[in-house]
């Protein structure tokens, strides 16, 4: 079958002349074949055509610089040609290869080939094998035992976008196997009923097709009893034991090539194996061990005791029976062999220990400490220094049992006790015991101290809170529970050297810290430990220092004082800015001042403003002073002192008026050669002067304002 592709095109022209065509045959865009030619029409044949050949195929053409493309056209090719399968070799021998190559001429990859092996004693066997750039593929097939004549086929398949298809079957591919060796004959030269003590031997043989390098063993299960290479037979000989009981196999192999026989062998047993009887097989040191050997039937036979270790065992006696004062070194296995005709049994072994009484046990705490801190896990060791293992041990506390561990060599058992509950002594001993007969040894009373650690800390003082400069301040430290001696330690927070330390028999510690400063204020806090070495930290205290009470009434008075002066200031100033607005007023020095001191005014809580001749100024008032000349005089040059009452009353604006109240104020007035006048506001209902001189001034002014 061919593809016959035809190209027409039809050009139009004015004139009639000879025009040049070039045509251009494609299949899936790739170029297949192009051709120039005068006439308007050409052809493109495929042949034979194949499945490779199916595609989308178009023509193009030009002509005069111009171009035209026909419309896209689909062929599809059915079918595939039958491959051709070939065989490298046509006889082959058994484990070898056969190597096929399997071929689709004139087709296009990708295929997929299938290979078969047919052989008339198993079942077939395929193999399939892709090939993406050829259109061949070659595999290989094993030769297996008895394979004789082997038959081979092949199938080539291909998928494209149009469809997949599978060819005919190849041609048959015949190839013929040749065997190197015959399957091998086991026989045995010794008689069909074997006893114990006759001789076995047992031949295998084998017929090379030509000289192989073959190796030929006999085994029984899977112990290889003799074996031999480059030869066609071997053979296995032995004196008949119970042993020989069972099934014998020869194999011969060469390479992959592997063939069996087997064969099944019984041996009559001579007599029974002989049987090991001892007195004890656990007893004290000292003690009588007798062993006794026998055979069932009680044939006559030389019997021997053997104690192991070692693996060949030391010949204690060529008797039947064995009778020692057992010691320790004596534990080990015993067996007792028996020979008749030369065939030596064996009983089975017998294990004899010899127990040498526990010593006294030792009971230790690992870490050494008599002390343990509650909560936490005591390691406890207990050991017998001599007898023999297994050893028991068992652990009490008080008459209560913890625990018992079996030891299995010469070390000791390691018990672990945790304490929940606070008891200030605990009582522990230890037993040891094996198998010996005695007594079970009791270790020496360990007592052990449990620590309760140090828990619920509490910190306080008295007073709390304030202290006063000066003042002393007490600190109170409490645990709630703790083993004693208990550890108290204050400090002052950010500070590393502490303020007191002391180790006590109490769980309470009671601190005064004297005579308290500024620079004792701040955070304190406590500590507190024991020998379970777990410190616990109290609440922060806060201390402050303030001021002492003599303290407070010092500076309470200083202000009263400065607010009293205060307070005369003002009104010496408003005084003296009222007399401004009046005629001066002289007063006569014609009293004569006298020292007396019944004339002397009574001391008081009085407020006293002292003026000082030829000063510019007053203290205790901000308005300027402003001296005059207008009172110079012969009697002002000398220095007279005169009191002045003044009665003060001031109206409460919350409360009704009542009584106006006289406070007395008194003003000393020295004569100078200058008069002061101050600009200073005030408020006085009434004045009353008095004079220092017997002779008393009585001038009386009310209701001034």
């Amino acid at each position: 079958m061919s593809i016959e592709l035809t190209c027409i095109v039809d050009v139009s022209k004015s004139t009639s002349f000879q025009m040049q065509h070039t045509f251009l045959f494609y299949k899936d865009d790739n170029l297949l074949h192009n051709t120039t030619s005068e006439q308007n029409r050409t052809r493109y044949k495929i042949s034979p055509a194949r499945f490779a050949d199916s595609g989308i195929y178009k023509c193009i053409v030009e002509a005069n610089m111009k171009t035209k493309s026909s419309n896209d056209l689909e062929v599809q090719v059915k079918g595939l040609c039958q491959p051709k399968l070939t065989a490298l070799k046509s006889e082959v021998t058994e484990g070898e290869f056969v190597t096929l190559r399997c071929e689709v001429p004139e087709e296009m990859p990708p295929f997929i080939f299938l290979f078969k092996k047919m052989s008339s004693n198993q079942h077939p066997q395929e193999k399939k094998k892709q090939e993406l750039k050829e259109n061949f593929a070659s595999v290989e097939f094993p030769v297996e035992e008895r394979d004789r004549i082997l038959r081979f086929q092949c199938v080539a398949q291909v998928h494209s976008i149009f469809g997949s298809e599978m060819s005919e079957p190849s041609k048959m591919t015949i190839v013929t196997v040749v065997e190197p060796f015959s399957h091998p004959k086991l026989t045995s030269k010794s008689p069909w009923n074997v006893t114990e003590g006759d001789r076995i031997d047992i031949v295998c043989t084998t017929i090379l097709a030509r000289r192989y390098e073959i190796e030929i063993l006999i085994q029984k299960d899977k112990r290889i009893l003799n074996s031999t290479r480059g030869q066609n037979s071997v053979t296995y000989s032995a004196v008949a034991t119970m042993e020989h009981n069972g099934n014998y196999t020869c194999k011969v192999e060469l390479g992959r090539v592997s063939k069996t026989t087997s064969m099944n062998i019984v041996v009559a047993e001579l007599f029974a194996k002989p049987i090991l009887t001892p007195s004890l097989t656990d007893l004290d040191e000292n003690e009588r061990l007798s062993l006794w050997c026998h055979i069932n039937g009680s044939p006559k036979a030389n019997f021997s005791i053997v104690k192991r270790p070692p693996e060949n065992g030391i010949l204690l006696k060529t008797s039947s029976n064995f009778t020692i004062q057992a010691q320790v070194d004596d534990t080990g296995s015993y067996v007792c062999r028996a020979e008749i005709k030369g065939i030596i049994k064996e009983s089975n072994p017998v294990q004899i220990t010899v127990y040498a009484p526990v010593s006294e046990p030792v009971l230790s705490v690992a870490n050494s400490s008599m002390e343990m801190v509650l909560g936490e896990t005591l390691l406890l060791r207990c050991q017998s220094m001599f007898g023999t293992p297994p050893i028991n041990y068992t652990l009490f506390r008080g008459n209560r049992l913890i625990d018992t561990i079996t030891v299995f060599n010469n070390t000791y058992a390691e018990f672990r006790d945790r304490q929940t509950k606070l008891n200030s002594l605990r009582e522990y001993r230890c037993e040891a015991s094996n198998r010996h007969s005695h007594a079970i040894k009791s270790s020496y009373k360990m007592n052990i101290t449990v620590i309760a650690p140090v828990t619920n800390i509490s910190f306080g003082s008295l007073p709390h809170g304030e202290v006063e400069d000066g003042g002393d301040i007490n600190f109170l430290c409490v645990v709630g529970e703790g083993s004693l001696p208990i550890n108290f330690t204050i400090f002052k927070q950010n500070e590393q050297t502490p303020l007191f330390y002391e180790s006590k028999m109490e769980t309470r510690i009671l601190w005064q810290k004297k005579s308290l400063s500024k620079q004792d204020a701040g955070k304190y806090f406590c500590e507190a430990s024991n020998r379970a070495l777990v410190t616990k930290r109290s609440n922060l205290l806060t201390v402050k220092v303030v001021l002492a009470s003599w303290q407070k009434g010092f500076i309470a008075l200083f202000v009263l004082a400065v607010i009293a002066i205060a307070a005369s200031g003002f009104w010496w100033c408003w005084r003296k800015k009222e007399k401004g607005k009046h005629p001066s007023m002289e007063m006569s020095g014609s009293t004569a001042v006298t020292n007396s001191t019944s004339e002397k005014l009574p001391s008081g809580p009085n407020h006293f403003t002292e003026v000082y001749p030829g000063s510019g100024y007053i203290e205790d008032c901000e308005n300027t002073v402003k001296p005059t000349d207008e009172n110079k005089g012969p009697d002002h040059e000398s220095a007279e002192v005169e009191y002045t009452e003044v009665e003060v009353s001031t109206p409460d604006p919350y409360e009704a008026p009542v009584k106006k109240g006289t406070d007395t104020v008194y003003s000393e007035i020295r004569k100078a050669n200058n008069v002061f006048i101050w600009d200073c506001p005030s408020h006085i209902h009434s004045l009353h002067f008095y004079s220092t001189s017997p002779l008393r001034i009585s001038k009386y002014f009310t209701n001034l304002t």
